[in-house]
């Protein structure tokens, strides 16, 4: 609009005539500012709680004065007042004039805040707060006063005779809520639900929700959960039920082992049962219709104290539950001698079942074993990433029979240990044959010389027998250094050789 009126304002007067007209409009409205009445728009309680709507003022010129202060509210169209204060006639509360549930909160004309106990649900509703002041006359403030109730919730099961008919089988009731509650169902079951919501005299609101399913025994004591949400919970409740089925007794006798011979003692019959409610009722008869002597009934079991031809029949169990009665019928044979076979039998089973037990430990204890050792042979390849290796070394290779010589170093003479024996015919023959003039070298291998070479080898020097025994084998050459000629002279030797030891240790 500004933009509008600046198209044919002139130059000159385009500010100073815009800051004219904003100051004559808004300083009113700054007055009623100044002066408007403080209330919050909604306010929310609870059903029986204490709520308190606030309404102030304030008053920024001192000509203003305030004469009385009233609340009202709307109820059918029509205004009526709820409290009022005046400084010269003091407080009144029409609408409650002897139960003091409502009060304000101060005696004060600038703060009129309304207090309300033990809310009802009759107290929502529209209220204004309302300052007589002069000169400006009525100031008014208004808050909606919203109610809220907190329901009371619980589940409970239908007890319903299994039929193939559908029909509720749990009732969950959210009682006296404001607003009305939501229910919802969990369940594996296959069903479904129907809601309904009743008005209560004071304002609340009942909503109740009903399962439905076709009830089959099957379904008896399983679990469905109702779940219930309000705004006045922090989060939803849930409230599990079990279904409650109703159905006929299922009958069966035990305990016939089809081994009941003559004079056996304590036979026994067990009549079990199981229904909804469970049966507590139980008969036994015969074929016949009245039963043995030597027949005594406990209840669901039947005790043969001394087995005769007598019990020799078919004997008969009814048990019985508010839904009906049921019975089932055991054929018994009497038997001249006891039957392998029965007891041979009820023994299998027995040994069936101590096997099988044996069985789940034997296997049980292998799966042990086997984790141990795999965890040993974890922890074993763990050790060796860290220390050394720990597998043994291969045995050394056995030598064979043949063993390869020790090479001679070089320029060395074989020498054996000892020399070789000879016959006398054949030792003349070396050493006076033709062999023994003709070379110089001293020979490789001698035979023992005669008395008369002894004799004959004495005069001109040492023999070669003594010459033999002082060399030593070229293996110990490793051993030796060469001699000096101070060691020489000490210790004349056939070699030019010291040894770092005694020779004794080569003997």
């Amino acid at each position: 609009v500004a933009l509008k009126r600046a198209s044919w304002w002139p130059e000159s007067d385009k500010v100073e005539d815009l800051t004219d007209h904003s100051a004559s409009l808004c300083f009113p409205s700054l007055v009623v500012l100044a002066q408007q009445v403080t209330v919050r728009n909604e306010v929310t309680g609870y059903l029986g709680k204490k709520v308190v709507l606030p309404c102030n003022i304030a008053l920024t010129e001192p000509e203003i004065k305030i004469s009385q202060v009233t609340w009202g509210k709307e109820v059918g169209g029509r205004k009526q007042n709820v409290a009022v204060y005046h400084p010269l006639h003091g407080q009144s509360y029409p609408m409650e004039k002897n139960s003091r549930r409502i009060r304000f909160l101060t005696q004060s004309l600038a703060d009129a805040t309304l207090v309300i106990e033990h809310l009802l649900m009759t107290d929502e509703g529209t209220y204004t707060c309302e300052f007589a002041t002069y000169p400006n006359g009525n100031e008014v403030g208004t808050t909606n006063l919203v109610v809220l109730a907190k329901p009371t919730s619980s589940v409970k099961a239908e007890e319903v005779k299994a039929s193939n008919t559908e029909q509720p089988v749990a009732v969950c009731t959210s009682a006296n809520g404001k607003p009305p509650a939501r229910i919802t169902w969990q369940s594996r079951l296959s069903g479904n639900w129907s809601t309904t919501q009743t008005n209560n005299p004071n304002g609340t609101i009942t909503v109740t929700s009903r399962y439905n399913m076709t009830p089959t025994k099957e379904a008896n004591e399983q679990q469905i959960t109702c779940v219930v949400e309000h705004v006045t919970l922090p989060q939803p409740e849930s409230f599990p039920v079990r279904l409650s089925i109703l159905y006929a007794p299922e009958v069966a006798i035990e305990g016939y082992d089809d081994n009941w011979y003559l004079t056996r003692n304590e036979a026994t019959l067990i009549c079990t049962a199981k229904g909804n409610p469970t049966p507590i009722d139980f008969s036994w008869t015969t074929s016949s219709g009245s039963l043995p002597k030597s027949v005594e009934v406990q209840g669901q079991r039947l005790i043969v104290k001394n087995v005769d031809y007598s019990v020799n029949t078919t004997f008969i169990c009814q048990a019985t539950n508010r839904v009906g009665q049921v019975t089932t019928q055991q054929v018994v044979l009497v038997r001249e001698k006891p039957n392998p076979t029965g007891a041979a039998t009820t023994g299998g089973i027995i040994g069936g079942l101590i096997a099988t037990i044996v069985a789940l430990a034997v296997v049980a204890t292998g799966i042990l074993i086997c984790r141990q050792q795999q965890k040993n042979r974890m922890d074993h390849e763990e050790d060796d990433l860290e220390g050394p290796p720990a597998y043994k070394p291969p045995p050394p290779c056995q030598l064979s029979e043949e063993t390869e010589p020790v090479p001679n170093p070089t320029g060395a003479e074989s020498i054996p240990l000892k020399a070789p024996y000879y016959e006398p015919s054949v030792a003349d023959n070396l050493f006076g044959g033709v062999g023994a003039t003709t070379t110089e070298e001293v020979p490789r291998y001698h035979e023992l010389p005669t008395l008369e070479e002894r004799e004959t080898a004495g005069e001109a020097g040492p023999s070669l027998e003594d010459e033999y025994l002082d060399q030593i084998n070229p293996i110990y050459d490793a051993l030796s250094f060469a001699a000096t000629e101070e060691d020489a002279a000490l210790t004349p030797m056939a070699t030019d050789k010291a040894f770092v030891m005694s020779r004794a240790m080569y003997v």
